[in-house]
């Protein structure tokens, strides 16, 4: 094999630009960043991302919510604890 001809410059950039080619193709085929030309980095990008943080959003409220009313619940039983006893039966008998 005559490495001096154009077949031999031919394959070599044939092999690599088939091996770019593939190891692009299973960097984002398993979700890598992959590098463009020019530096830069293209990110694998959901097209689901948007709706998952408007419901990841609003579960997060209804939690803050919840939260809340359970703190001002055990506000109201650690006053009941701590209170006279008068007091004490005066305020279950109101919560009841």
């Amino acid at each position: 094999m005559s490495f001096a001809g154009p077949a031999f410059i031919l394959s070599i950039i044939a092999m690599s630009t088939l091996g770019w080619v593939v190891t692009t193709w299973v960097r984002a085929r398993h979700g890598y960043p992959v590098e463009n030309e020019w530096s830069g980095v293209a990110h694998r990008t959901d097209p689901d991302a948007g709706r998952k943080i408007d419901l990841l959003s609003n579960e997060n409220e209804k939690l803050v919510g919840r939260i809340s009313r359970l703190e001002e619940r055990i506000a109201v039983l650690e006053r009941i604890a701590t209170d006279p006893a008068t007091r004490t039966a005066r305020d279950i008998e109101a919560l009841r």
